[in-house]
């Protein structure tokens, strides 16, 4: 028995901590693409300084365009997500009786 209410227990807390992983609002977005522009662009210049002249440049703009298509997804799937709650709440509304 004390078995089980520890396993609950757990599973409680695991759910709590996935929360804290969740982007839910446009301004944690933007600073989690704010964060990976830094690391894409400090990646970057560790490619110029490896493979200088043009090789080095593709690598580099390589890593910003992945930030500008990870940000791209990120913002869309935010707006996703909030259209189809916006949705659910429409369809859960009972249907007006009809007279």
């Amino acid at each position: 028995m004390v078995a089980l209410l520890s396993v609950k227990e757990g599973i409680q807390m695991l759910r709590k901590i996935s929360r804290l992983f969740v982007i839910k609002t446009r301004g944690e977005a933007f600073l989690i693409i704010y964060a990976l522009a830094l690391g894409a662009t400090s990646r970057g210049t560790q490619y110029l300084e490896q493979y200088p002249g043009g090789w080095g440049w593709a690598l580099f703009l390589a890593c910003t365009g992945a930030v500008f298509l990870a940000g791209a997804k990120i913002l869309d799937c935010l707006k996703y997500e909030r259209e189809a709650k916006s949705e659910a709440v429409v369809v859960a509304e009972p249907p007006a009786p009809l007279h």
